[in-house]
């Protein structure tokens, strides 16, 4: 294996980054190495950041970074953008824009691609999410691209999830559509010096309200560019993973991250086993509708197993 696995678990950036390229790259090495990081696994506070574009979480990210690293903590980023249709590479937006912490060997910034995930988050990303766990991460930060997938895939990685809004952004509405206000834990307005910022608190409270919210629910007002507001919501994100700690929310959130993880990846190899068996039964056309054709490919794929 082309990682030296004791300088991971130390959190030696380059081994960081090349265990993070195998998991990208779905090298033959990467089964072995995320066996062998399980057992340093389960200590980080993983913090989803999502919203839609413009609404400044990047800008925010870069603020609470300077707080976390002010307190001594070890900060990892792993900012999920757009993967350009041309180039496959991922746009470096969210590395830009946290330029401040470049000579900062305390921070580990990391662009991802979703590469084609109709927007959701890189399958890479809850592996990656792990390792810099293991490599000893106190706070690790999933910044999601904020569109479509992104957002309700963020659920099966992150701890706490903050949904970053914004006057006149006009998507809380299209957020609670969309289930989003279930999966967030703590909303931050954003670019509070900005007019309306009194009139989506309101609105948020009530669709709040109307939903039945859980009390650790909470809102936070911020001003991304000058760092106003950003201590609350640090203290608000303590206080949401202080509750997961002592309500065992957390132990069943990891459960059910894995549930769906180990499902994921069994009927990823399950379909590379059906795919061939499904060209052949096409391959021999008639006007069969799909149910019959569905039963005749799983009654092939059971006699193979019985041969």
């Amino acid at each position: 294996m082309n990682v030296n696995l004791e300088a991971l678990l130390d959190g030696r950036e380059r081994q960081v980054g090349r265990a993070i390229s195998i998991v990208e790259d779905r090298h033959p090495d990467q089964r072995e190495l995320m066996q062998r990081i399980h057992p340093h696994t389960g200590r980080a506070q993983v913090v989803g950041i999502t919203g839609s574009p413009g609404a400044g979480k990047s800008s925010l990210v870069n603020q609470l970074l300077k707080h976390w690293r002010q307190k001594g903590e070890k900060v990892a980023v792993v900012a999920v953008d757009p993967t350009s249709p041309f180039s496959g590479g991922a746009l470096l937006g969210d590395r830009i824009r946290m330029h401040d912490h470049d000579a900062d060997s305390g921070v580990f910034i990391r662009s991802m691609g979703t590469r084609g995930s109709l927007g959701g988050l890189s399958e890479a990303c809850q592996d990656t999410v792990r390792l810099l766990d293991a490599a000893g991460y106190d706070r690790v930060v999933v910044e999601t691209v904020g569109v479509g997938q992104s957002e309700l895939d963020i659920m099966k990685t992150a701890d706490t999830v903050a949904l970053v809004l914004y006057p006149s952004g006009g998507d809380i509405i299209q957020a609670f559509k969309a289930g989003i206000m279930e999966i967030a834990d703590l909303f931050i307005i954003n670019k509070a010096d900005l007019p309306g910022v009194n009139q989506l608190k309101a609105e948020l409270e009530d669709l709040l309200h109307i939903s039945g919210a859980p009390s650790y629910k909470s809102i936070s007002e911020t001003v991304s560019t000058t760092g106003e507001g950003t201590e609350a919501v640090i203290e608000a994100l303590e206080k949401h993973h202080e509750w997961l700690k002592q309500s065992g929310e957390k132990q069943d959130r990891r459960v059910r991250q894995l549930e769906t993880d180990v499902r994921r990846r069994v009927l990823e190899r399950l379909g590379k086993e059906v795919e061939p068996v499904l060209a052949e039964v096409m391959q021999q056309g008639g006007t069969h509708d799909p149910y019959e054709l569905a039963d005749r490919i799983y009654k092939r794929l059971q006699d193979r197993k019985g041969e």
